[in-house]
C-alpha cells in the first residue's frame, strides 16, 4: 500500500497510441479538475510512450497543472507489464491520492494490475465522482474528503457508491462518455516533469510484430442528432425505418443492446451501460422500452423523444417528448414531415 498522503495530487493516466491522445483522458480532464480543485491540490497526468512531449502539452491546454512524461523506445507500444512497472514506481514516487483511467480496453487492463501490485482498492466503470466525507459505522471516525465512487451495480438497477478510506491511492476506471468533454485553452500554462525510467526487453514478454486496428463504425459520442432504434422494431428488415430517419435528420443510427443482440445492426451502435455512452442534442429512442442500463448511456441527452406503443415503457421517464403510437405509423410520417420541411 502507498502512503496515506493527504495533500497528494490527483492523476489521469492519459491513453496516447502512436503518438494521439484518446478521448477518454480528455473528458476525465474536467472532472479530474473539479475534484483537484474540490480538495485544493494539483491535477497532474501521466503519460507513456515514445515522443510523446506533444501530448503533454495537450494535456496542460485541458486542464493539467503539471504532466509526468516517461519516454521510452520501449514504451512505444502499449504492453501491460511494462506499463504496470512505470506507473507503478511513478505511484510509489509521488504519492498521489487519487488516481483515475479511462475504462477503456488499455485502463481495464492496466488498472487492476497496479491496484493490485499497490495493494490499493478500485472502483470499476464509474459514472460519477465526488469528494466527501464519510463517518465508519464501526467506530465513528470522520474520513474527510474521501473520492466516492460511483457506479451501476446488480445490472444497472442499482446505483452504488463505493469508498475506500484506508487504502491509497484511491483509483478508481471511468466510463468513457459519461464526463463531458472540456474545451482547450491553449493559454493554459503548465510543468512538464520528465521522469527517467529504467527498462529492459525481459520487462517486455511479449514482442509486437505487428498492430491492426478497425476503427469504429460510427462516432456515436461525435453526434449531434442520434436515432436509435430497440428490440421493439421487430426486425433487421424494419430496422431500415431507423436509417432512413436518421439519414433525412443528418443523425448517427444507434440501437439498445437487444436489438444489437437480435442482429439488427452492429455493436459499435450500441448505446447504453454495455455501449457507448452519449450526450447528443437530440436523442430519438424508437421501440426502446428503456431499462435503466439503456438509459444510463443516454439520460443526459439535451432532447430525448421517445416512441413506444406501451404507454407505461420506462423510456417516457426521462423523454422530454412522449409519443404512444405504432412506430411503423409514427415514424414514416417524421419521415415524410421531415423531407417536405426540407
Amino acid at each position: 500500500m502507498i502512503g496515506v498522503n493527504r495533500k497528494g495530487e490527483v492523476w489521469v493516466f492519459a491513453e496516447q497510441h502512436n503518438g494521439h491522445l484518446e478521448d477518454t483522458p480528455i473528458e476525465l480532464m474536467s472532472k479530474a479538475r473539479t475534484l483537484a480543485d474540490t480538495l485544493g491540490v494539483t491535477l497532474a497526468a501521466a503519460i507513456l510512450g515514445d515522443n510523446v512531449k506533444d501530448v503533454a502539452t495537450k494535456l496542460i491546454h485541458y486542464g493539467a497543472d503539471k504532466a509526468y512524461v516517461v519516454e521510452h523506445p520501449l514504451l512505444r507500444d502499449y504492453q501491460a507489464n511494462s506499463y504496470a512497472k512505470v506507473m507503478l514506481d511513478l505511484i510509489h514516487k509521488h504519492e498521489p491520492q487519487i488516481v483515475l483511467y479511462g475504462a477503456t480496453i488499455t485502463g481495464r487492463d492496466l488498472a487492476p494490475r497496479i491496484a493490485s501490485a499497490a495493494k490499493a482498492g478500485l472502483t470499476a466503470d464509474c459514472t460519477d465522482l465526488q469528494i466527501g466525507d464519510h463517518k465508519t459505522v464501526k467506530d465513528g471516525k470522520l474520513h474527510k474528503n474521501l473520492m466516492f465512487q460511483i457506479r451501476p451495480a446488480f445490472g444497472g438497477n442499482i446505483i452504488a457508491t463505493i469508498i475506500n478510506q484506508e487504502r491509497w491511492p484511491q483509483m478508481a476506471t471511468v466510463r468513457e462518455g459519461v464526463m463531458p468533454m472540456p474545451q482547450p485553452d491553449v493559454s493554459r500554462r503548465g510543468e512538464i516533469v520528465t521522469e527517467k525510467v529504467k527498462l529492459a526487453q525481459e520487462d517486455l514478454p511479449l514482442e509486437i510484430l505487428t498492430e491492426h486496428k478497425r476503427a469504429k463504425k460510427v462516432d456515436l459520442k461525435a453526434a449531434r442528432i442520434i436515432v436509435a432504434g430497440g428490440a421493439g422494431v421487430g426486425s433487421k428488415d424494419n430496422f431500415r425505418l431507423i436509417w432512413d430517419l436518421a439519414n433525412c435528420l443528418g443523425a448517427a443510427p444507434a440501437a439498445s443492446r437487444a436489438a444489437v443482440d437480435l442482429g439488427f445492426i452492429d455493436r459499435d451502435h450500441q448505446v447504453g451501460q454495455t455501449g457507448t455512452t452519449v450526450r447528443p442534442s437530440l436523442y430519438i429512442a424508437v421501440g426502446i422500452s428503456g431499462a435503466i442500463q439503456h438509459q444510463a448511456g443516454m439520460s443526459q441527452s439535451q432532447k430525448i423523444v421517445a416512441i413506444n406503443s406501451d404507454p407505461e415503457a420506462p423510456i417516457f421517464g426521462v423523454a422530454h417528448y412522449r409519443i404512444v403510437a405504432d412506430l411503423n405509423e409514427a415514424v414514416p410520417k417524421m419521415i415524410k414531415a421531415v423531407k417536405e420541411k426540407s
